[in-house]
């Protein structure tokens, strides 16, 4: 038995870290330089001093019951906190919001900076290619990223899991990074804008460097409207929207960047909570099967590890 897993987000990392506890083990693939995703945590160095931007998700909240063992691991290990500003049941992880899916990561094969763009079935295993060549040998293929991926990867073995995918579109946001030499007069959190639908001085969560550092996240809206302008502009405009809304006189960043998350938030389809093809040995995890939520990132990968188990067992 040889699984493969493409993807290292939340979803990705908590299936192999229930298959990995039944004894199976996975090969892990993710396009990315490091563990994060939409987690992920942007460092950078101003004036000789690191910063740390926070610049996909901001927070998360732990209900589920399994999720909430998980979550009281890392906090008993420091690598997450409350995070008050955001609310009483709110928490970051420490010190950058990628630290959980780093303490996912850790004693698993992942494979990063190695991206897969296409499946192929032969002799019943699957092959896996991307820029890196090809991966053989594999009796099941997980595929836990964004619906839109996901659906071209599955579309040649299985219309039912394309369609469920093709039925998810996910809101786009782009996100602007800034720090100043001085203090803004505003809270810790912001909320109300039409441009800019959340506001944090990242900065003050626990384990950062204290700095005046925000991020600011785009309405979904204000993003579709400037998809395909640069970062550069973006990141100016959105700026100024921000002091504009919050009648606040401009002040001029010691650093200014943005990104684009083109698959930032899924609008799910209501159904199971994961796919699992036994006699393709194909399965489908991630928060646009339930919810665009941390939390619904990893029961869906937890689930996808409790059917696929059964059926191996």
């Amino acid at each position: 038995m040889k699984v493969a897993i493409i993807g290292a987000g939340m979803a990705g990392l908590s299936c192999a870290r229930a298959l990995a506890q039944a004894g199976v083990a996975a090969d892990i693939f993710d396009k990315g330089r490091g563990p994060g995703g939409r987690m992920s945590t942007r460092r950078v160095e101003v004036d000789g001093r690191e910063l740390r931007f926070d610049h996909g998700a901001q927070y998360f909240t732990a209900r589920d019951e399994r999720f909430r063992a998980e979550v009281t691991a890392w906090r008993a290990a420091g690598r997450v906190a409350p995070w008050p500003s955001a609310g009483a049941e709110a928490l970051v992880g420490v010190p950058g919001m990628n630290e959980p899916v780093r303490a996912m990561a850790e004693g698993l094969d992942v494979r990063w900076a190695t991206r897969i763009d296409r499946l192929e079935r032969v002799a019943g295993q699957w092959v896996l290619h991307g820029g890196e060549g090809a991966h053989s040998g594999y009796t099941s293929v997980v595929i836990a990223v964004p619906a839109e991926q996901a659906g071209p990867l599955v579309a040649p073995f299985s219309a039912e899991f394309a369609d469920r995918a093709e039925l998810t579109t996910s809101e786009p946001c782009w996100t602007v990074m800034a720090c100043f030499a001085l203090t803004l007069p505003l809270a810790d959190t912001i909320t109300t804008g039409e441009g800019v639908a959340w506001a944090a001085r990242d900065g003050a969560k626990l384990g950062r460097s204290g700095s005046e550092s925000w991020v600011l996240q785009a309405s979904p809206q204000w993003t579709r409207d400037h998809l395909d302008q640069s970062p550069e502009q973006i990141a100016t405009q959105l700026l100024a929207g921000f002091f504009a809304e919050n009648a606040i006189a401009p002040a001029q960043p010691t650093y200014l960047a943005a990104h684009r998350w083109l698959y930032a938030k899924a609008q799910p389809v209501a159904g199971e909570p994961a796919l699992w093809d036994a006699s393709l040995g194909l399965g489908l995890a991630g928060d646009w099967l339930l919810a665009p939520r941390i939390e619904s990132a990893w029961i869906s990968g937890r689930e996808l590890a409790d059917r696929m188990i059964a059926t191996f067992e």
